[in-house]
């Protein structure tokens, strides 16, 4: 990817990753604390979780058709905009339940728009041989932000059980100008492969002539299998461990211990990928995930759990960016922001009917039934890959 953008241009796109996913998971805590402080009945708390998605499920492929027709670029800049007002609105009148819904609302919008444009600009800047090593690393930096975003809440909200969100807010607002700023050190001169077809395809493209493209329908069912499963580890590992007198501690512990070996097996995918294949090492990662899934449902002694959980890490660390490099060279150039914008959205459906399904087939096992159903979901989309090349 740096040889496409440059290295400024690169470094400061793997930034703008790193700190969209820091805001997010440093506003979306804080407004749960926020509404702890008000009070708010129980319900009231889902439906603020459940209104950051509701943006992404609505404005997905308009936001994706703008990437294409206006440039990534802008769509970054508009997004992070967008998160700017959202903390500064949380900061200074979110002090209400519709406020605080209103406000995780527009940082779910804003937050899409930056990541499919982000993404965009990987797949319509480098080169075909490097997909999979550049998704890694910007897949890498949104890791990094993941855990940026929470380490923030410790060290400015204080060691009270309910930190200063007024002090987080004034945080997310800097953050969010960093952010905005970063947007305009990306290079201007992106797109170039992907604004090669300014035709009759970006005009005539839609989502259902997307999804009847080879290969589309399949890689958007496993990416939304894999981050469906990731959710479900970061539900039910506590729930496992509360079963088999396992410490909160050490549960967290090992959540992250899943979490850094994600991260490191998207550093050298290119490598790897190159050398295996991009066929034989998603294969390879989904067939790794399955097996620790499964595995993690047979009582254990706590460090092998914590073995499991590194192999499930890894797994399930290459499955994201491989299905974004796979969607990328199958969607037609011009639809490429379009085939991301749909990624995303069928990743939200995935979040919520995948746990659901697997929620009911697994009642009356436990914790460890949804891990063996899980490791059934994520072992049946091997079975989409048959007859799939990804090499191409």
């Amino acid at each position: 990817m740096i040889g496409e953008l440059g290295r400024r241009s690169s470094t400061a796109l793997l930034i703008h990753s790193a700190l969209i996913q820091a805001v997010t998971f440093l506003v979306r805590p804080a407004a749960t604390y926020r509404a702890l402080e008000l009070d708010v009945p129980a319900f009231a708390l889902g439906v603020l979780a459940a209104s950051y998605a509701v943006f992404p499920l609505l404005l997905a492929l308009p936001i994706g058709s703008l990437v294409d027709r206006l440039g990534e670029r802008r769509l970054m800049a508009a997004g992070s905009a967008v998160v700017l007002a959202c903390s500064a609105f949380l900061l200074f009148w979110g002090t209400s339940v519709a406020a605080l819904i209103a406000g995780t609302a527009l940082l779910g919008a804003g937050q899409l728009a930056c990541v499919v444009g982000q993404q965009a600009v990987v797949a319509n800047n480098a080169a075909a041989s490097r997909l999979d090593s550049a998704f890694g690393y910007l897949t890498f930096a949104a890791s990094l932000g993941q855990a940026l975003g929470p380490l923030a809440i410790s060290l400015v909200g204080g060691a009270s059980v309910r930190p200063d969100t007024q002090a987080i807010f004034i945080l997310s607002v800097a953050m969010s100008s960093v952010l905005f700023g970063m947007t305009f050190v990306v290079s201007s001169r992106v797109s170039g492969r992907g604004r090669g077809m300014k035709g009759a395809g970006r005009r005539k493209g839609s989502a259902v002539s997307l999804l009847k493209t080879p290969g589309v329908v399949r890689a958007l069912a496993t990416s939304a299998t894999v981050l469906a499963v990731v959710d479900l580890t970061v539900v039910y590992l506590p729930a496992l461990g509360a079963e088999r007198g396992i410490t909160a501690a050490t549960v967290g512990l090992m959540l992250a211990v899943r979490a850094v070996f994600s991260m490191v097996s998207r550093l050298g995918l290119g490598r790897v990928s190159l050398r295996l294949g991009r066929m034989k090492l998603l294969v390879l990662s989904l067939a790794v995930s399955t097996v620790s899934l499964a595995v993690a449902a047979i009582p254990m002694p706590e460090w092998l759990l914590f073995v499991v959980m590194a192999f499930l890490g890894l797994g399930l660390g290459i499955g994201q960016p491989l299905t974004m490099s796979w969607l990328s060279a199958q969607a037609p150039a011009g639809q490429r922001g379009r085939a991301l914008a749909l990624r995303l959205a069928g990743n939200r459906v995935g979040q919520v009917v995948l746990p659901s399904a697997i929620g009911v087939v697994a009642v009356g096992l436990g914790a460890a039934g949804v891990f063996l159903a899980s490791a059934v979901a994520v072992g049946g989309t091997m079975l989409l890959l048959r007859g799939v090349r990804l090499d191409d």
